[in-house]
C-alpha cells in the first residue's frame, strides 16, 4: 500500500503543488541535472531539452503534453500513486504513460519505492520523446495487455532492464537511459562508476530470466549498442521469447534474498 494520495487534476488539467512541493522538486532537478548531463544518453538529454522542464516550479501536466504529442503522439495520464497491472499495461498501449500528481516528501528525498511525480517527469519523459523508445513502450503495453500473469512476471524484467534500468553505449562509454536510475542520484553514479555490478551487453534471453529486487542498487545492468536496438526489439516476436525464458526458469539471483540480509 502507498503512503502517498496523489493530488486532483482540476478541469484545466492543472495541480495546485504548493509552494513547497516547488522547493522540493527544485532541489530534486538542482541535484539530478548536475549529474545527467555527463551520465546520460543523448536520446534523453536532447528530450530533457525539448521538454525545457522548470526548475523553480513542479511543471504541469499539459506542458508536457504538448511537448510528448508534438514528437511522438504520447502523454501523460494522472493516475492514483498504485495502479493494477491492466490499467498499466493498457495505458502504454494508448501511448500513454502513467504519472501519479504526488511529489516524495523531506524525509524520503533520497529514496523512495515507488514512483512519484519527480521519477515519472524527470526520469521518464525525455526518453518518450524518442521514437524509437516510445514505439518500444507501447509495444510492451500491447504485450502486457493481451498476456495472462505468469507472462506478466516475465516481461516485467523485460521493462526493469531496459526503461527502467537500461544503459546504452556511446563510443567506448556506457550512457544511461534508465528513468529508475535516471531519477536516483546515487544510482547514478553507482551505475556507471562502480566496480562491483556487472555490466552485460543486452541479451533478451538472460534479461528475461534474471531476477531483481526494487529496494537496493542494482547488481546488474544490461547495455544495448544504441537506442534503435529497442525499436529493433519491438519488432520481434517477443511473446516467443518469454515463453522460452519461462520454460528454461530463472538464473541465480545477484543478491542476497532479503530476509537473510536483514537477519
Amino acid at each position: 500500500m502507498s503512503d502517498y494520495v496523489s493530488k486532483p487534476i482540476n478541469n484545466q488539467g492543472l495541480v495546485d503543488w504548493s509552494r513547497e512541493e516547488d522547493q522540493i522538486w527544485h532541489d530534486l532537478v538542482s541535484r539530478q541535472l548536475s549529474l545527467v548531463n555527463d551520465s546520460a544518453c543523448k536520446e534523453y538529454l536532447r528530450g530533457l531539452e525539448l521538454l525545457d522542464l522548470p526548475v523553480d516550479r513542479v511543471p504541469q501536466l499539459p506542458e508536457i503534453n504538448r511537448v510528448l504529442q508534438r514528437e511522438t503522439g504520447w502523454a501523460v495520464e494522472p493516475v492514483p500513486a498504485l495502479i493494477n497491472f491492466d490499467r498499466f499495461f493498457s495505458l502504454l498501449a494508448d501511448k500513454k504513460f502513467p504519472v501519479a500528481t504526488f511529489l516524495r516528501s523531506r524525509e524520503e528525498f533520497d529514496y523512495l519505492q515507488e514512483p512519484d511525480f519527480f521519477h515519472e517527469i524527470f526520469g521518464h519523459c525525455a526518453m518518450l520523446t524518442n521514437p524509437e523508445f516510445a514505439r518500444f513502450t507501447q509495444t510492451y503495453g500491447q504485450l502486457g495487455r493481451d498476456a495472462d500473469s505468469k507472462e506478466r512476471v516475465y516481461l516485467a524484467r523485460l521493462y526493469w532492464f531496459t526503461v527502467e534500468f537500461g544503459l546504452v553505449k556511446e563510443g567506448e562509454d556506457f550512457k544511461i537511459y534508465g528513468g529508475g536510475i535516471l531519477s536516483s542520484p546515487g544510482e547514478t553514479v553507482y551505475a556507471l562508476n562502480d566496480q562491483r555490478p556487472v555490466r552485460e551487453i543486452f541479451d533478451i534471453h538472460t534479461v528475461l530470466r534474471t531476477p531483481y529486487r526494487i529496494d537496493i542498487m542494482q547488481p546488474a545492468y544490461f547495455y544495448l549498442n544504441n537506442i534503435e536496438q529497442l525499436y529493433q526489439l519491438s519488432q520481434e516476436d517477443l511473446m516467443s521469447h518469454v515463453h522460452r525464458a519461462m520454460k528454461a526458469g530463472l538464473l541465480s539471483p545477484l543478491f542476497e534474498p532479503k530476509e537473510k540480509q536483514h537477519a
